[in-house]
């Protein structure tokens, strides 16, 4: 036998395409070449593919090797194509049997001793794989708590080259001390660091409009701006937002799953993510590491990472200009398409952003403003930062003065449980509403339905049309006012909302700059 193949994934983004990794073995120069558009880490397999074999006494035969990546076309990247290649390589040269892996998948990198070492991006190629109608898959035994997750596929896990290719027929010894897998047995796990405390909305004082405000953008999944004074509480508020966010559905878990199985952050031991993601990158971030980028391959970034959670910016006028603009598309579009020499990828962006700024670069510039030491030229270039466009997509933006502790009654703070169930409440009734839609949440009722279906009596919305007249709205702020108005009714429990629910939108939504 002197062809054989199996098979692999190419990831782009969360999709995945099949690859048939062929090897073909025949007479000429000693020579071992890899086609189809192979990035280095691909290219490299060959020394380790070598080595690994070598070391198991099946060394390559001295004769020309190729192996081909098709479709030849599409670029491939990363070291999860070592074992298919091994696989294929010693298939055509006839050290296994040819039949067996043609139509099993197989991803893992291989070190110079043979052993399988894990690879990120096992749950969603093993889901792509499944939608292509792959049914058995061969993955390095670290990955297996990740591969258990995908149902509907038969999975194996190695951990060593020796193996998978006794599965498949080769007559070789399994090796044993030198060859064990890159995880502590069972009952010598490493201790861990002590659980970090759990953070609750009852440790926030005062700030009732804030709390408030927090938690309408919960229940509709609105975007919120907080300005104020430093030490007034903006960030506490934020990085509590996610307490009291309902779990991640099926589908959500899957996406965000998938998305920290690729940057290499997921714990498969733990199941599919079920708690919405928190990102809060530092002010310093550039464009790639937010929006998502890289050399090659496009990797997500933090709106990606914070995808059906929350991206918090502290101290947003702080960000680079060009990165608050780069968040336009995403936040209208729910995803972000990265496009580079190798082709185009796209990763989900449906993040909930909640961003939090001084009024002054000196922070000072609140009441009376006796402290401040910014000139008003300062103060205005400082949140004109803030560009227009961006500032038009935030649904609610609220100002948060500092906290009086003579009138802070602690008891006043509700618990982030308390809270919960009243945005649970107000999703359910969403969710109901907008069933068999593509959309479930207020936040992204389509405009054509909030002016048609979802529009409010004529005599409630006189105060909105007048704020359109008078040039206070835009068209997408009218359209973002009707969302909030609507996530306040769903609070209220009433079915429609009426003119007091679009004021208080209206209010929370402050002054269009």
């Amino acid at each position: 036998m002197t062809h054989a193949r199996t098979l692999a994934i190419s990831l782009s983004g969360l999709e995945g395409t099949m690859v048939e990794v062929e090897a073909d073995v025949t007479a000429g120069l000693p020579a071992f070449t890899v086609v189809g558009l192979p990035d280095s880490s691909t290219l490299q397999s060959r020394d380790r593919v070598r080595s690994a074999a070598a070391g198991l006494g099946m060394s390559l035969v001295q004769r020309r090797i190729t192996v081909n990546l098709q479709p030849a076309w599409r670029h491939k990247h990363g070291t999860g194509f070592d074992l298919p290649i091994a696989v294929a390589v010693l298939a055509a040269q006839g050290g296994i049997a040819p039949d067996g892996p043609a139509t099993v998948l197989h991803l893992g990198e291989l070190g110079l001793d043979g052993r399988l070492r894990p690879i990120p991006g096992v749950l969603p190629a093993l889901v792509a794989a499944r939608e292509h109608g792959v049914d058995r898959a061969v993955v390095p035994i670290e990955n297996m708590d990740e591969a258990r997750l995908v149902d509907g596929i038969d999975v194996m896990g190695a951990a060593n080259l020796a193996e998978v290719l006794v599965q498949w027929g080769a007559d070789v010894s399994l090796p044993h001390d030198a060859m064990q897998p890159m995880i502590p047995p069972p009952g010598n796990e490493p201790e861990h660091s002590p659980p970090a405390e759990r953070i609750d909305f009852a440790d926030v004082l005062g700030q009732r409009d804030a709390r408030h405000a927090a938690e309408i953008a919960a229940a509709g999944g609105h975007h919120l701006l907080m300005t104020g004074p430093p030490g007034a509480g903006k960030s506490l508020i934020a990085s509590r937002l996610p307490t009291i966010l309902p779990p991640l559905n099926e589908h959500e878990a899957l996406e965000v799953s998938a998305i920290a199985s690729l940057t290499g952050r997921f714990r498969a031991d733990d199941g599919l993510i079920r708690t919405p993601p928190f990102e809060r990158p530092h002010h310093t971030a550039s464009t790639a590491a937010i929006v998502g980028g890289g050399a090659g391959t496009a990797r997500p970034g933090a709106i990606s990472r914070a995808h059906a959670g929350v991206l918090f910016l502290d101290e947003a006028p702080e960000f680079a200009p060009g990165v608050l603009d780069a968040l336009r598309e995403p936040l209208e579009t729910g995803d972000v398409t990265l496009h580079r020499i190798r082709g185009a990828v796209r990763y989900p962006a449906r993040f909930q952003l909640v961003m939090a700024a001084n009024p002054c670069p000196c922070g000072h510039a609140w009441g009376t403003g006796e402290r401040c030491t910014c000139t008003p030229l300062q103060r205005r270039r400082y949140m004109a930062r803030l560009s227009g466009p961006i500032l038009d997509r935030i649904d609610m933006r609220i100002t948060v003065g500092p906290v009086d502790l003579r009138s802070a009654d602690p008891e006043d703070s509700e618990p982030s449980a308390l809270i919960a169930e009243r945005v649970r409440a107000a999703r359910a009734r969403q969710a109901e509403r907008y069933a068999g839609r593509s959309f479930t949440t207020n936040a992204h009722i389509p405009a054509p339905l909030l002016r048609g279906e979802l529009a409010p009596r004529p005599h409630d919305r006189r105060l909105l049309e007048h704020a359109i007249a008078t040039g206070r709205l835009t068209l997408r702020g009218h359209d973002r006012v009707l969302r909030t108005a609507w996530t306040l009714a769903d609070l209220d429990g009433t079915d429609h909302p009426d003119a007091s629910h679009i004021g208080r939108a209206l209010a929370l939504r402050g002054g269009d700059l």
